[in-house]
């Protein structure tokens, strides 16, 4: 499993790739604009991330503005539904104009408030269907 943890906090981020350790590779982006060209280069040159973890307030471009302008890469690839990058948004932030941005607009597989918990990280992978490497 190839995976992408965008965020600009080196403790989140170095938290976020131990508990997904466990399902794939782990890449990093600093901010949302790293992010889009990561995935831009997956598009062009493989292999195709099955998830990314998208803080939502980062510096340059936010992680909802990622989002859009993953899914718009996504469309202009004629990628859709089940074939569509898996994205989970993690944040501090726990408004439901926030939450209703990223699931709705996004739209994104899932939400995760900061403290990120190993538990909250495997129950919502388990909720997309991915399993840990044996």
């Amino acid at each position: 499993m190839n995976i992408m943890i965008a965020e600009d906090d080196p403790t989140c981020g170095t938290l976020l790739q131990e508990l997904l350790r466990p399902y794939g590779q782990c890449q990093r982006a600093q901010n949302g604009l790293e992010a889009v060209e990561l995935y831009r280069q997956s598009l062009r040159k493989g292999p195709l991330f099955d998830l990314i973890c998208l803080d939502i307030m980062m510096p340059i471009m936010n992680g909802q503005d990622a989002l859009r302008e993953i899914r718009e890469l996504e469309r202009q690839h004629g990628i859709g539904g089940f074939d569509m990058v898996k994205i989970i948004m993690t944040t501090v932030l726990e408004d439901a104009k926030n939450i209703i941005q990223a699931l709705v607009r996004g739209p994104c597989e899932g939400y995760i408030t900061k403290p990120i918990s190993r538990q909250a990280i495997n129950d919502k992978m388990k909720e997309l269907g991915f399993k840990k490497l044996p």
